[in-house]
């Protein structure tokens, strides 16, 4: 029996786990909910000399964490540290947590990366194009709204202290961190388990996973990236992973149609339209979930031939799949090549 924790929720494309056919005792599978999404931790029993810990005990930790997580990043609840940062006295100085801090200091680093391709502000065009947290018809705006829209867009426009921790912004400039959240709560979740002895773990939340030491049943991890196509075969790429994360990001799940054009839920912060070029999905493996989660967006937002040229160059670890004029096609840096399984990727390993 194959154990496919497979998670799709606004378009990120969802890494499949592979495990092994024989389940044996050591192996503990948890479940639950979060972020819109769901969350499974799988991981080897740690051995019974010491303390240990129970996998209720692990259940509560983990679900409260998240819940903690939650409370400072999501703008989905009206008294989470973050709305109330975006709801305060404007160029007011605020002094953010040490959770919030660390995970906004990644994405401005991800941002400045990428020459603004990624943006924490870049919500007021995600809900001018219908793709936000308000629902709307699926009629293109007007360049006139774009451009009102994109006043509020960029984040040059925020004054970030990190050594202070302090963060002010210009009224109508909103924080987002919701393109990295995840990744992030999937790094705490692993550095939890490490912490009480569990050496061996593979946490996923919403299709981003991390993975530490080996599987239950010994060896690598093993993982799929889902194709785009499921017309073509299943799975595009095999990989075979241990103390890494791994994150994708794809723009063919969610988009709307008008006129006989397809856009895209996928907003490039530097232009306020939605991309419109031949990459579909693009796939991280880094030593950090959160990291890679927010890499994984960078270079989709950016095209097969800057995103390929910045992660070369950067050393990082990429997967492209691309729309080909006649099928799908599979590009990948060499620092990503250590990760490829020697297998037929349309098949289980």
């Amino acid at each position: 029996m194959h154990h496919n924790f497979r998670i799709a929720i606004t378009a990120l494309l969802a890494v499949f786990l592979l495990s092994s056919c024989a389940d044996r005792p050591s192996r503990v599978v948890l479940k639950g909910g979060t972020m819109g999404t769901t969350w499974s931790v799988i991981y080897s029993e740690p051995e019974q000399d010491g303390p240990g810990v129970s996998a209720e005990e692990l259940q509560t930790l983990i679900e409260t964490e998240l819940l903690a997580i939650n409370q400072t990043l999501s703008t989905y609840i009206p008294e989470s540290e973050i709305s109330l940062l975006n709801s305060s006295p404007d160029e007011s100085s605020v002094l953010l947590s040490s959770r919030f801090s660390t995970v906004l200091d990644a994405a401005l680093s991800v941002g400045g990366l990428t020459d603004g391709a990624y943006d924490v502000t870049v919500r007021p065009l995600v809900e001018l194009w219908g793709f936000g947290a308000r629902t709307r018809e699926p009629v293109p705006p007007t360049e006139a709204q774009i451009q009102a829209a994109m006043v509020f867009v960029g984040a040059h426009r925020l004054s970030w202290n990190a050594e202070a921790s302090t963060l002010s912004r210009p009224a109508g400039v909103e924080v987002d961190l919701s393109s990295i959240a995840k990744g992030y709560a999937v790094d705490q979740l692993s550095d939890m388990l490490a912490a009480r002895g569990v050496v061996d773990s593979l946490v996923e939340i919403g299709g981003e996973l991390r993975a530490r030491g080996q599987r239950p049943e010994g060896g690598l991890w093993r993982l799929a990236v889902e194709s785009p196509d499921p017309s073509q075969s299943r799975f595009i790429e095999a990989l075979a992973v241990s103390d890494a994360a791994v994150a994708t990001s794809g723009d063919y799940r969610n988009y709307f149609e008008y006129e006989g054009r397809r856009y895209s839920h996928l907003v490039d912060p530097r232009s306020g339209y939605p991309v419109a070029h031949e990459l579909v999905s693009v796939t991280v493996v880094h030593r950090e979930c959160m990291t890679a989660d927010a890499l994984a967006t960078a270079l989709l937002v950016l095209g097969l031939d800057a995103a390929l040229q910045l992660a070369k160059s950067q050393g990082i670890a990429a997967h492209f799949v691309a729309r080909g004029e006649e099928a799908l096609e599979v590009h990948y840096t060499p620092a990503f090549e250590a990760y490829r399984q020697n297998t037929q990727a349309g098949e289980s390993p």
